[in-house]
């Protein structure tokens, strides 16, 4: 499908950074619809956030993806549309999340850490967010299925979810190793009617199960709908799926404010595989330039491994998936494998959003090993009674790291919680202690 585009050498310098975003929301108490804020600006031409996105895909798809833009900037200016939007968020979503401040982390930390807690929505992540929009969008095209793909299973449940909500045909593709480390997502997937296909080729994650899931698109474009889960692949997913996932920020934006007394954090954190957490955090912030956003990926086994990860920090610009970004290549240009011990950070590149975030400076991107994650993992679960995914357990990670030395003692540090971490229970479980749970 002409997937990878020759790399170019070093990070590409882009303009300077811009307050890109509206002011957000004023946010709701629980009990009351989400208010969404108008659109926020999109990219230009064909997708491009600077040099990155844009839409580098077979012709069969452009009629598709042509078709999807004029969708959604209809039904984005819609009123009717997004208040529907806006009521689901709330009262099936569970809409408004809290913002939690951790007193016991803090004090061993030094720093004051609050949490945008994801983790509270129905089906256990930020994923929903963007599922509910997309399969509004669904049903709008007429369409009556939708092919997903899934590394963690968080967007593969929320799929299935919003698939059996709406009455649609559900199909997800997900790689054979990530089908036998979530084996509990899998389960809830079939539970809700879903289709799961595992992927063997490849590396069996999920670069493949997209590659997958995009064959399958060509296949039947006229009656499906690709429900994508982040913000990745051709224009207008990345633009689309950011507005899906603003509410995440706008609303922590303003309670942060509600808790610091008008204050905003010093800094903004979440982890990031294609990033769909992150930017919907970020859009909250990213116009505030006293407030630093930072990026955690996953660095797999650590730099000296030859396992690979941390692809803002270690890609090159080239084309994967339908859009130009930041992507791990060797140098022929060909896609390396990603590692990392969470099943939805082993991405070998990220939204062109984040790479543009990247070369501006406006965003800084770090990454945890699996060591300092599975930490976190454990930290996080014995001060505070919360039990993190794995993917957000590297920003815990990073936190624990830089507290009190690149993040000084006494900031304020919010970090999003992407997701619980029930799914993950038995893989860290054999990693910690050996055992395999029954």
């Amino acid at each position: 499908m002409g997937i990878v585009g020759r790399p170019t050498t070093g990070k590409p310098k882009g303009p300077e950074p811009t307050s890109p975003y509206n002011p957000p929301m004023t946010a709701p108490v629980r009990g009351e619809s989400v208010r969404l804020d108008p659109p926020g600006p999109e990219p230009v031409g064909l997708g491009r956030f600077g040099e990155f996105g844009g839409r580098f895909v077979p012709e069969t798809l452009v009629p598709a993806l042509e078709e999807l833009e004029a969708e959604f900037r209809a039904a984005w200016s819609d009123d009717g549309f997004r208040a529907e939007f806006a009521h689901l968020l709330t009262h099936y979503a569970g809409r408004p999340t809290p913002v939690t401040e951790c007193h016991r982390l803090s004090d061993r930390l030094g720093v004051r850490v609050l949490l945008k807690r994801e983790d509270l929505t129905h089906t256990g992540s930020h994923k929903i967010n963007n599922v509910l929009g997309q399969s509004l969008l669904t049903r709008r095209m007429g369409k009556q299925r939708v092919i997903a793909e899934t590394g963690a299973g968080q967007h593969g449940v929320a799929t299935a979810t919003a698939a059996a909500l709406f009455g649609l045909e559900c199909m997800v593709f997900m790689g054979s190793v990530d089908v036998e480390r979530q084996a509990l997502n899998v389960f809830r997937m079939k539970l809700l009617g879903a289709e799961v296909v595992p992927v063997e080729s490849g590396s069996a994650t999920l670069k493949d199960a997209i590659n997958e899931t995009l064959r399958d698109w060509v296949a039947s474009v006229e009656s499906t709908h690709y429900c994508i889960g982040s913000v990745v692949g051709p224009h207008p997913f990345p633009w689309m799926v950011r507005e899906f996932q603003r509410v995440v920020g706008d609303e922590a934006r303003e309670q942060c404010r509600e808790i610091l007394d008008g204050a905003d954090p010093d800094y903004v954190v979440a982890c990031v595989g294609g990033g769909s957490n992150a930017i919907g955090t970020f859009a909250g912030f990213v116009d505030l330039p006293g407030v630093r956003l930072i990026g955690v990926e996953a660095g797999g086994f650590g730099p000296e491994s030859g396992k690979h990860g941390a692809s803002v920090n270690r890609g090159v610009p080239g084309v994967l998936h339908g859009a130009r970004s930041l992507f791990l290549q060797d140098e022929d240009g060909q896609i390396l494998e990603a590692h990392s011990i969470s099943a939805g950070l082993d991405y070998p590149g990220v939204g062109p959003e984040h790479a543009l975030l990247a070369a501006t400076g406006r965003a800084d991107y770090a990454f945890a090993t699996d060591d300092e994650a599975l930490a976190g993992f454990e930290l996080l679960s014995v001060t505070e009674g919360i039990v993190p995914a794995l993917e957000p357990a590297h920003a815990i990670a990073w936190l624990v790291r830089e507290a009190g030395h690149s993040v000084p003692r006494g900031s304020t540090v919010l970090v999003t919680l992407s997701g619980r971490g029930d799914k993950d229970a038995t893989h860290v479980a054999e990693h910690l202690t050996g055992e395999q749970l029954s």
